[in-house]
């Protein structure tokens, strides 16, 4: 899998500080599981961040861990390496695997209109994760947005102003960018999109349809 766009290092330095919406943590987690250099970049600001927090003086009595304990724990709870790759279950990384409960055939998808699907997926407040679904050839219509929204390649392609993205591939968008995200043709295009504010339609049609729709 050869990507090209990756994921800022302030966006991941926010995700490993923990201070990232449910929703783009779970973009970020599922970009590092599929790509070996954010994973590596993302392993080296957590050991800073380990870093800072041993060298931290709390006041009152602390206890020191022992020699090993860190190593002892993570090896009892099976907790992966994240220098490693996490691996893949069924239709879809890991991470995303769990917010899924099973493969394609069981993401309850709904439709858009022009073939696009999209499905919601459960997380927390603050900003929204959903699937989407473009077939070959097929646009999404134009849109800016009102916030940032994080798009990650996960089957296909898809081509807009910006660039080409492909598997593994994230583009990140904000108030500057206004687009017609097109799938490539030949194959569907399935991407894992995470919003913090409503999209901005240009047509009067998805204006209309977007309160239904929650995008």
């Amino acid at each position: 899998m050869s990507i090209r766009h990756h994921l800022s290092d302030p966006l991941l330095m926010a995700y490993a500080a923990g201070n990232l919406p449910e929703a783009f943590s779970l973009v970020v987690a599922t970009h590092v599981s599929m790509c070996d250099g954010c994973r590596a970049q993302l392993a080296a600001f957590e050991a800073v961040g380990g870093a800072v927090l041993e060298g931290t003086v709390l006041e009152g009595d602390y206890v020191a861990m022992a020699d090993g304990a860190l190593e002892s724990l993570i090896a009892r709870l099976g907790v992966p390496d994240m220098a490693k790759p996490l691996p893949k279950r069924g239709d879809f990384p890991a991470p995303l695997q769990d917010y899924i409960g099973g493969g394609l055939a069981e993401v309850k998808w709904r439709n858009l209109g022009l073939g696009v699907r999209q499905a919601i997926l459960p997380t927390a407040k603050g900003a929204t994760a959903r699937l989407l679904y473009i077939p070959a050839g097929q646009a999404v219509p134009d849109h800016g947005h009102r916030g940032t929204e994080l798009t990650l390649v996960l089957r296909g392609a898809f081509r807009d102003a910006a660039d080409r993205f492909g598997p593994g591939d994230v583009e990140v968008a904000n108030e500057d960018l206004q687009h017609t995200p097109v799938a490539e043709a030949g194959e569907a295009c399935i991407c894992l999109a995470a919003t913090d504010a409503p999209l901005r339609f240009n047509a009067l049609i998805p204006r209309l349809l977007q309160p239904l729709f929650r995008i």
